[in-house]
């Protein structure tokens, strides 16, 4: 049997951050293809009750690292990859009440900030996105265009999605689309 090593190709190796907007009034969105770093999805054991003071425990400290994703389900979210030993000696942490999913191999973030951030995302989800209805912090399962993605707010202008990874590719195109009518085509510079 040959020996061979798999190569880790990032899905949006290829896609720059972009700004949208005129350079004397400052961009009014960016996109940003974050670490791929880790993805662990989080399934709570039938009858496990109330989780939200273990699940933190197996996140890397940062704000937002943890997003509900549905009942007794979570994604926790970081930006440095983690080992298969690492990801298995995080389980003790849940005392036998949830199991753990690596999932960083299939999934993929995307950063999308700025002022008109809400009107370029609205033009994708029916998600309410004020800031008043969906606060920092806030997570939901949605279709963008076509796409399932979880987005979350991780500040005031500011978005993550989560999207599976053959559709990272298309997702960014469609928030280029989206985004065109705020400032320059990330692909022309026009």
């Amino acid at each position: 049997m040959a020996d061979f090593a798999l190569l880790h190709r990032p899905a949006l190796a290829g896609a720059k951050s972009s700004s949208f907007g005129a350079p004397s009034t400052g961009a009014r969105i960016t996109l940003t293809a974050l670490p791929e770093g880790h993805v662990l999805h989080v399934l709570a054991a039938r009858g496990s009750g109330d989780l939200q003071g273990l699940i933190p425990r197996i996140g890397d400290g940062t704000p937002h690292a943890v997003r509900p994703y549905g009942p007794g389900q979570w994604f926790v979210i970081g930006d440095a990859a983690l080992s298969a030993a690492e990801i298995f000696g995080k389980t003790p942490l849940l005392d036998g009440k949830a199991s753990i999913s690596d999932q960083g191999h299939g999934r993929v973030r995307i950063g999308i900030s700025g002022p008109a951030v809400e009107a370029v995302l609205a033009k994708g989800t029916a998600v309410d996105l004020a800031l008043s209805n969906f606060p920092v912090g806030h997570s939901a399962m949605t279709l963008i265009g076509h796409i399932s993605a979880l987005i979350s707010r991780t500040g005031a202008e500011n978005f993550e999605l989560l999207v599976l990874r053959g559709f990272a590719g298309n997702l960014w195109d469609e928030l280029i689309q989206m985004s065109l009518e705020f400032g320059v085509d990330a692909r022309t510079g026009k």
